[in-house]
């Protein structure tokens, strides 16, 4: 559980004041690292471990996991190369090598077919209309084309039961596709994958309807393996209600992530390769914020590893690619909240960490009253910090079977939008375990 991760970091940082020198101690606090997704830091461990001891093997792993998690394959690449050199025989150092190898190689591929060409939309290649729906299928089915509530109950159960809504309506459900008033709105955190969890959302608070609007805050797929399922029903429900739901793009709506964390081995074994693409696209053009009655800034990171960022500057943001390594859009999808003052080199090794005095000049400047983020596990599902201006709110119980933490939803209601708390505990789902269709080589680092 996140608990014990967290007494297993404060235990090696006492036992490393003690004794500074020692690989392994460095070694293990980075697998905790690792553990909690503190991939910046577990970078800077596992480094260090082998600045102690540079035939220390464990630490190569453990640096090559961390450049995984962060995308930076060349490097894992080198890692993994070191390990095989020195341990010729080792099955499983063999194996990941090669995996990495196929990912360095197909990234360089894509980069070669990017450059060669302009990009066309998956939609343009696609004839939806000749698509024909065989008459064994008894699943549900758009009326006219069009998403409707008895669609959307139908298509819940369908996917409850394990079934798989048929591809012609797969595709429609995405081909159909900023300042909010509202008199009261339902703000949910992360879901990643876990359609179960997310079901019973919609049992606790109610189905979306014209009365009762919800705002899903980022990473709704990845790690959980009912990726499809959470991502067709948010996007089944947003061409239901366009004006009462909406959807912020989290970190883990990137390419990158998807092909790490689960989300493309989802699609590629549920659907197809093209399938994944147009998924892709649609989560380029998903909104990056959200004002509330001019009053709440919610997003998925956090705010921004510079001063004087304007809501003018949010809405000027090109949105439609995927996020660069630094600047707004990188820190609306990576960045956290600190509690010390300033800001710091991030625990992910993306984007930054804000302190209490950050979070007051952006509130002051563009006249907003509090923020609304994402992307961190909390044991109790939410966490208000920076004296109530930042407020975290997480919707994924024991994330990813293992985290023993609760989930939340936030109410904000009225003229002053005070957020009420709801939390719920994780509901039994089928045996299909979290990361099954993950990255191998992510499958195995986290071990």
């Amino acid at each position: 559980a996140t608990k014990d991760y967290e007494n297993a970091i404060k235990y090696y940082s006492e036992a490393l004041e003690v004794n500074p020198t020692n690989a392994v101690y460095y070694s293990n606090r980075s697998l905790a690292y690792l553990r909690t997704e503190c991939y910046g830091y577990a970078l800077a461990d596992a480094t260090k471990a082998l600045e102690i001891d540079k035939n220390y093997i464990k630490g190569y792993y453990r640096r090559a996991t961390s450049n995984m998690a962060l995308g930076k394959f060349k490097a894992a690449l080198k890692d993994y190369e070191t390990v095989v050199r020195v341990r010729p025989n080792d099955k499983d150092a063999k194996m990941k090598y090669q995996e990495c190898n196929k990912i360095v190689k197909r990234k360089a591929f894509e980069r070669a077919i990017a450059s060669d060409e302009i990009k066309k939309s998956v939609v343009d290649s696609l004839d939806i209309e000749s698509m024909t729906i065989e008459d064994d299928y008894e699943g549900p089915q758009l009326e006219d084309g069009k998403v409707t509530l008895k669609f959307m109950k139908e298509m819940m159960d369908w996917f409850k039961d394990q079934k798989k809504l048929h591809r012609k309506c797969a595709y429609q459900v995405h081909i159909s596709e900023i300042v909010l008033m509202t008199e009261k709105i339902t703000i949910c955190g992360d879901t990643h994958g876990q359609y179960y969890d997310l079901l019973n959302i919609f049992q606790l608070n109610g189905l979306p309807s014209e009365t009762n609007p919800y705002l899903f805050n980022g990473d709704f797929v990845d790690r959980g393996s009912f990726s499809l399922e959470v991502i067709v029903t948010l996007f089944g429900f947003k061409l239901l209600y366009p004006d009462h739901f909406y959807l912020l793009r989290g970190n883990h709506e990137t390419d990158n992530m998807n092909q790490m964390y689960g989300f493309e081995g989802e699609i590629k074994a549920k659907y197809t390769a093209q399938m994944f693409q147009l998924f892709s696209e649609v989560f380029q053009w998903l909104p990056l914020a959200q004002c509330i009655n001019s009053k709440v800034l919610v997003m998925h990171g956090g705010l921004f590893s510079e001063d004087g960022v304007t809501l003018e500057d949010l809405r000027k943001i090109e949105r439609n690619r995927q996020p660069p390594d630094s600047g707004p859009m990188c820190d609306l999808l990576w960045s956290d909240p600190q509690p010390q003052n300033g800001r710091s080199v991030s625990k992910r090794g993306v984007s930054c960490q804000f302190g209490p005095d950050v979070t007051e000049r952006f509130l002051e400047q563009n006249k907003l009253d509090f923020v609304v983020r994402s992307h961190e596990v909390k044991a109790e599902g939410y966490e208000v910090t920076h004296s109530g201006k930042c407020i975290t709110v997480f919707s994924a119980p024991n994330y990813c079977d293992q985290m023993g933490n609760k989930g939340a939803y936030i109410h904000l209601r009225g003229s002053d939008l005070k957020p009420e708390f709801h939390q719920f505990t994780a509901v039994p789902h089928p045996n299909v375990k979290p990361m099954a269709y993950a990255n191998t080589l992510m499958q195995m680092g986290m071990m």
